[in-house]
């Protein structure tokens, strides 16, 4: 009976001890040795900054002034020289900030279909708007952002390979460009975007939802670059 009750309980604490395990796997972790289809063959500095993957965050740590100014960064793709790939990137980075601007206006509207003050996502006049907001808005706010500058750029050269994985064998530059705007510019422009758009609509009834819907866009975007939204 002793020998009965011993094996159950080594079952149990087997079962125990691998269900542990499988919710060890689900963990997220960070990657240690991340394969990559090229090798950093130069560049502009022995450390690939933190900057390019997320611009707010480094201002915050190295005690940047985000009361004063925003970040943003911009990688280009793989070019054929250095200097193109950071042309490039400079000039694609106020284009890049545009360009989000627009996705979270884009979204807002989008998502506003709850309740009563809710906008009809099928409804013509939204299509249309959310048609002028893809494909005029962006070269709209681009022209908005004034004072917006690059501080910092870091370049790669990369050997790519394809015993590593790439398609072809090739070398390619990247380039990085760091760019600040003052928040009050920043903030502007995001007004002035969502003051098009609400313009765009003549119809009073959906004009008040549209309205509605990006009343705080200004605050919202500044929360969601920031994960808190």
């Amino acid at each position: 009976m002793k020998s009965i009750w011993l094996l159950m309980t080594i079952i149990i604490l087997s079962s125990c001890s691998s269900t542990d395990k499988d919710d060890r796997k689900l963990e997220e972790r960070e990657h240690e040795n991340l394969k990559r289809d090229y090798t950093v063959r130069d560049a502009s500095s022995k450390f690939r900054p933190g900057w390019i993957e997320d611009a707010e965050v480094w201002a915050k740590n190295y005690s940047y002034d985000l009361q004063k100014f925003r970040f943003f960064s911009f990688e280009s793709e793989p070019k054929v020289s250095r200097t193109m790939a950071c042309n490039l990137a400079k000039a694609n980075a106020k284009a890049d900030i545009a360009g989000e601007i627009t996705t979270f206006i884009d979204k807002t509207i989008s998502e506003s279909t709850e309740g009563e003050a809710g906008i009809d996502p099928n409804n013509p006049v939204i299509n249309s708007l959310r048609q002028y907001v893809s494909n005029n808005l962006t070269s709209k706010i681009q022209s908005l952002l004034y004072g917006a500058s690059v501080i910092k750029t870091y370049w790669e050269k990369r050997s790519f390979s394809t015993d590593l994985g790439a398609k072809k064998d090739y070398i390619g530059y990247t380039c990085g460009a760091l760019v600040r705007i003052p928040a009050s510019r920043l903030s502007r422009a995001i007004d002035q975007a969502v003051e098009m758009v609400s313009n765009r609509v003549k119809d009073k009834e959906i004009k008040e939802k549209v309205e509605k819907a990006l009343k705080n866009a200004n605050e919202s975007f500044q929360k969601a670059r920031k994960g808190e939204i």
